[in-house]
């Protein structure tokens, strides 16, 4: 079925020349998120140097907002609800907590392709094709980095929503943090932030959609996605 479904789109390559597959991790609970961000430190300088390979890290964390490198302190609207994380990723405010699926995306773009625009339409390519296995039509926009859904109610205009936000951090051509899609958290908790900058727009789930998807098959879809767009992974522990 999730074969069939991306099929039915067209998914840009950015896989490796030499076929290597990428580690795919899944970790069980909730991941602290400076625990995470040194293992994806020590994970990528390790990736540069030849010493270890790609990962893709599957994850859920506690309740926190992260600042990206261009989050205005005025879109931090609820200073002490959560703990509040800087992070070196692209990007501006955000949140994670259970129920939505983090994947962190540790690529050898040395191996791939140096392209970070490229890379990010990947990313975005990658998140749409695991929707479209819902039977879910993601988009992207201009000027807007995530992932959107239309939303159309009888007798009110459509509405834009995120369901997945985007935000990347590159060193010596290695990637790091990724992606985070909404499954199922509790989307009251965005309301603390203004979320990557964006006051015109909301956030949705596929729960919210009306999908009572499990994690397990969210990952699955994700697996076959990136399969599409980046190429083969095999299974390895997390790196916590």
């Amino acid at each position: 079925m999730l074969d069939r479904a991306l099929n039915t789109i067209a998914l840009p390559r950015f896989g490796r020349d030499d076929g290597v597959p990428a580690g795919w991790a899944v970790s069980q609970g909730l991941v602290d998120y400076p625990a995470a961000v040194a293992a994806m430190e020590d994970r990528a300088a390790a990736i540069a140097e030849g010493r270890a390979g790609e990962l893709v890290w599957l994850l859920e964390h506690p309740p926190l907002y992260t600042a990206g490198v261009s989050a205005k302190p005025d879109d931090l609207l609820e200073p002490g609800r959560f703990p509040v994380f800087e992070s070196g990723r692209g990007g501006q405010f955000t949140y994670h907590g259970p129920g939505q699926r983090v994947a962190y995306v540790m690529l050898d773009l040395t191996k791939r392709r140096r392209d970070v625009r490229a890379f990010v339409a990947a990313l975005e390519a990658w998140v749409i094709g695991a929707l479209d296995a819902f039977n879910v039509r993601g988009e992207v926009r201009e000027g807007r980095v995530g992932v959107w859904v239309e939303r159309k109610t009888p007798g009110a205009p459509p509405r834009e929503d995120k369901i997945a936000a985007i935000g990347v951090k590159l060193r010596r051509w290695v990637s790091f943090h990724g992606v985070s899609l909404n499954v199922e958290p509790d989307l009251s908790h965005f309301s603390g932030i203004v979320p990557c900058g964006v006051t015109q727009h909301g956030v949705t789930s596929l729960v919210d959609l009306g999908l009572p998807v499990t994690l397990d098959e969210v990952d699955a879809a994700l697996k076959a996605s990136f399969r599409a767009v980046f190429g083969e992974v095999e299974a390895v522990s997390p790196p916590v």
